[in-house]
């Protein structure tokens, strides 16, 4: 039996957000369902808005194609989850594109998807075999935190045990370490435990199941 892969077209809120695609193609191919998330490279379009409605008919300009599927990421910060759906998907209706939707959205930030695995961090500060406290939140507490990315620098300088100009490389690197990370993010790990992870699984799931009943053409 040959497993349709479905089209996807993946609308992340900054440029070092582009490996959360390949984990949410792992979910998706994880449900029986694949999915080819086109990730557009937004910062090397001019004249295209922040706002969510613009970025996603720029990438469904560039992609071509109708797509199965659309995939926004965009932190909830103070705004909320809530908030932050409904904007995604008012956003999504005022373009007229009747496809299948899945908001992804880290509360507050995608940092904090990124506090839950002390030896990736340790690994990407290039000290593995560190032993310096980090202070890292406990998983309940981390999507409470006010501001993970504040949080997530701290952990990285205090793993890499430096001091002097070698300190103040890692901090200059911090954009490249958080990129790392994110690609080193196991779908299947303690990140499983978070509410905002939980409901983008049942986002894919709910998708994946309207698919098996009426398959997208």
């Amino acid at each position: 039996m040959i497993t349709q892969t479905h089209s996807g077209l993946f609308v992340p809120e900054g440029t070092s957000d582009g490996p959360l695609a390949a984990h949410i193609e792992r979910l998706f191919f994880h449900k029986g369902c694949p999915v080819n998330l086109a990730t557009p490279d937004f910062s090397r379009l001019s004249g295209v808005g922040r706002d969510v409605a613009s970025r996603v008919r720029a990438g469904l300009e560039l992609v071509g194609d109708p797509v199965d599927v659309i995939v926004v990421h965009r932190d909830a910060d103070n705004a909320g989850e809530h908030a932050r759906r409904l904007e995604i998907e008012s956003a999504v209706r005022s373009l007229g594109v009747s496809t299948e939707l899945v908001p992804v959205i880290p509360v507050r930030m995608t940092e904090a998807w990124l506090l839950l695995d002390e030896a990736a961090i340790r690994h990407v500060a290039g000290n593995p075999r560190g032993r310096a406290r980090l202070n890292l939140p406990r998983p309940h507490e981390v999507e409470s935190r006010a501001d993970p990315k504040s949080i997530l620098r701290s952990c990285l300088l205090a793993a890499s045990e430096e001091s002097g100009r070698r300190r103040d490389t890692v901090a200059g690197r911090f954009n490249e370490h958080r990129r790392q990370l994110l690609e080193r993010l196991d779908p299947t790990g303690p990140v499983l435990r978070l509410d905002s992870w939980a409901r983008l699984v049942a986002a894919i799931d709910d998708v994946v199941k309207r698919w098996r009943s009426s398959p997208p053409r």
